[in-house]
């Protein structure tokens, strides 16, 4: 989002939720000293004035689109800022409503009894609505603040399935499920090698990664093509592509510069060690039972996400093995075509939504707002003997951290039901 018109809407927009925040302010302030209040208010509006600065100048200024510790950190406390202040607003919003409720009843009363709240009598502010939504603001964004130390607190998050169609001879296969790494978020080589210490402590059977290995741009990859290239299993290492992999998100020169930055993606995999799978399969045999692992390229039903993927080339020579599994990027693919026309794939595994990297996660209840928009978001999800696993992300783009909802490593153990 790099259009200059964009950018200065969001800028007033930000400029109106201050002046509003600015009205509570007075509020909470009204009994301090004058020194105090004076004190309050030109930090407020310092800080206000920063952050609508840095907005209205972003699209002009390439430094600022290029630098990692903006677009990571200075760009998220921006967008929690506003959040924080939209929030707060909320608040205000109430106790303006309020206002005009008791305004209408007295004007009303007056009417009908000739009495009542006079006539330009001002209905004062609540202090309480004000520092009840200036306190959940602040909540808001200390707990954005909090989530920054999360982004590489690896969870591994161990899971066992059981399917009638699985051949005995592939019975306890250990796989682990990786997604979403964005290589071009991370600061810390030495915490994500912690993750990858992790992943190989499971010693599983094989690794399957669903896409969105970098933000935009192959190169992103350059420090840490020997840290992920560490990652080995007995049957192998597989991946697909993701939304981000393809180089939509930015203005390339030329369609020869994407595409060549493309190429560029799918060498990287092969360098590793990957095998990117191109919307196609592979089988496995044990024992003379087989077992297939399909590929796709991004296939989103949600968005304007691209439907790059293409089930009919993948599909076709799986039709006898017992077990497919599926990875494809985006969750939403499964209620949107897999289920409704692949009803034997077993297992699709998928990642895409970071379950927002914020959230609320514990063994009785379940909250974030990607929910709002995929109905599938994070964790398992069953119809009839189909299955959909989706991973919370390894990696981090935009909000550099985790709240609630923390990276995540998945080990899946197959079992014969």
């Amino acid at each position: 989002m790099r259009n200059a018109t964009t950018w200065w809407i969001i800028a007033a927009i930000m400029l109106a939720l201050d002046l509003y925040v600015y009205q509570a302010l007075k509020t909470v302030t009204s009994n301090a000293s004058d020194k105090t209040r004076m004190t309050i208010q030109v930090v407020f509006w310092i800080i206000s004035a920063l952050t609508i600065l840095t907005v209205v100048t972003f699209p002009y200024l390439m430094s600022l689109q290029t630098s990692k510790i903006f677009r990571n950190y200075v760009f998220a406390i921006l967008v929690g800022l506003f959040f924080a202040k939209l929030l707060a607003s909320v608040f205000f919003a109430a106790d303006d409503l309020r206002r005009v409720a008791v305004w209408l009843i007295g004007k009303l009363s007056r009417d009908a009894a000739g009495s009542g709240v006079g006539a330009g009598q001002a209905i004062p502010r609540s202090t309480f609505f004000s520092w009840l939504g200036l306190g959940m603001g602040t909540t808001l964004f200390g707990t954005l603040i909090y989530g920054f130390g999360n982004k590489y607190n690896y969870q591994v998050k161990k899971v066992k399935l059981g399917f009638p169609d699985l051949p005995a001879a592939f019975n306890g296969l250990r796989i682990v499920h990786i997604s979403d790494i964005h290589s071009g978020s991370f600061q810390n080589k030495q915490a994500v090698e912690h993750g990858i210490d992790m992943i190989l402590q499971e010693k599983p059977d094989m690794i399957l990664f669903t896409g969105d290995l970098v933000n935009d741009r192959a190169d992103e990859m350059k420090d840490y093509l020997d840290v992920f290239g560490r990652l080995k299993a007995p049957m192998g290492v597989y991946s697909t592509l993701g939304n981000h992999d393809y180089g939509d998100y930015v203005a390339w020169p030329s369609k020869e510069e994407k595409n060549k930055n493309l190429d560029q993606l799918k060498k990287v995999h092969a360098d590793m060690g990957w095998r990117l799978l191109m919307n196609e399969h592979i089988l496995f045999e044990r024992e003379g039972a087989q077992i297939a692992l399909l590929g796709i390229e991004n296939w989103g039903a949600k968005g304007n996400f691209p439907k790059y993927g293409k089930m009919e080339l993948a599909y076709p020579g799986t039709e006898q093995a017992p077990f497919k599994l599926l990875m494809s990027h985006d969750p939403s693919h499964w209620d949107a075509e897999v289920r409704v026309k692949y009803p034997d794939i077993n297992l699709m595994l998928a990642g895409h939504t970071h379950g927002m990297q914020f959230g609320v996660e514990n063994p009785y209840f379940r909250w974030s707002p990607v929910q709002w928009m995929y109905k599938q978001w994070a964790g398992l999800y069953a119809e009839g003997e189909q299955k959909l696993y989706i991973n919370r992300g390894f990696g981090f783009i935009g909000y550099p951290g985790r709240v609630g909802i923390l990276p995540e490593i998945t080990v899946i153990q197959l079992e014969r039901k």
